[in-house]
């Protein structure tokens, strides 16, 4: 095999999966379609030592920093197709060549699907926001409004104010609010409107307002919304087992519901940040390298022997 393991997916996740593969001396292909899933954002929050660092260079270092081991290699370049091949895999890569490897690590995050509603897409980034321990901090204490699509972000709402008292929720009559909770909700001092929204009004990326089915226009700065997600077309191709939210299955190793191929990162939970999916990365790296190792010595072992390899023993 070419490369101990391909890397699908350029991001934090797949960039940490990289550092730690090639400081075990794996030989590994990171390959990265350069559309990252926070390319709205302008600067990443969380992340100890990077805080505040914008995407864009914050993937740099980390390449910068993967020159130095050589067994790693980075290609600006999609993977069209994942098959199995001789105990690993074949991958087509978007620029027209093909590799082999004997471990696939996806790590290709999700995709946000824009809700149909006028300025939307437009203000996602700069004043629509997803989490607020990433955007929060700058923007504390600014109008803020609550997009709860359904009842359990009503209790993300109760989250956000902890970023401001300001806070409107609004339900684009997407369901009843149930009479306990919107108690709650104005016993915290927040306002509750339950009509759909018409369009969202801003200038320059700046949320302004949010009109409502009626025409009342509820004046807002900033809005946290959790848009619906769906999987990128690798995961659908590959047929990997889902679970009931839509995110990739994995097991105690990081192992999909196809043996050999590993995920990573935003694809496989809601839980979704930078420093998360780097974190994530590390784990599937070190899980990688174990498996593969576990691999090579007992082929080494029954090759010289002609014996099966020892049962392996787990830790207490």
């Amino acid at each position: 095999m070419a490369y101990d393991v391909v890397i699908v997916g350029g991001g934090p996740a797949g960039l940490n999966a990289a550092l730690y593969l090639g400081r075990a001396r794996r030989a590994v292909l990171l390959c990265d379609a350069g559309t990252p899933r926070n390319a709205a954002a302008t600067h990443m929050h969380g992340y100890g030592s990077r805080d505040g660092i914008p995407p864009p260079e914050f993937r740099r270092i980390s390449r910068e920093q993967l020159q130095h081991y050589k067994n790693v290699e980075v290609r600006d370049t999609r993977v069209g197709s994942v098959e199995p091949h001789g105990g690993g895999f074949r991958v087509a890569l978007g620029d027209g060549t093909t590799v082999e490897a004997r471990r696939i690590l996806v790590a290709v995050g999700m995709v946000d699907v824009m809700l149909d509603i006028p300025g939307y897409k437009e203000l996602w980034g700069p004043s629509i926001f997803q989490c607020p321990f990433c955007h929060g901090w700058e923007v504390q204490d600014e109008a803020f409004g609550v997009l709860a699509t359904e009842p359990a972000y009503l209790d993300y709402a109760i989250v956000v104010q902890g970023w401001s008292r300001d806070v409107t929720v609004f339900t684009h009559g997407s369901f009843t609010v149930p009479p306990e909770q919107r108690e709650r909700l104005l016993h915290l001092g927040m306002r509750l409107e339950e009509r759909k929204i018409r369009a969202l009004h801003g200038k320059d990326g700046r949320l302004a307002e949010v009109e409502l089915e009626d025409g009342t226009r509820v004046p807002r700065r900033i809005l946290f919304s959790a848009p619906p997600q769906r999987q990128p077309e690798l995961v659908t191709r590959l047929g990997l087992a889902l679970d009931e939210q839509g995110y990739v299955k994995v097991n105690g190793v990081g192992e999909t519901s196809m043996p050999g191929i590993f995920a990573a990162g935003d694809t496989t939970t809601r839980l979704q940040a930078a420093v998360m999916a780097a974190s994530a990365g590390a784990v599937a790296g070190a899980m990688l390298n174990h498996g593969l190792a576990m691999e090579d010595a007992d082929r080494s072992y029954t090759a010289a022997t002609g014996r099966p390899p020892p049962a392996r023993q787990k830790p207490h």
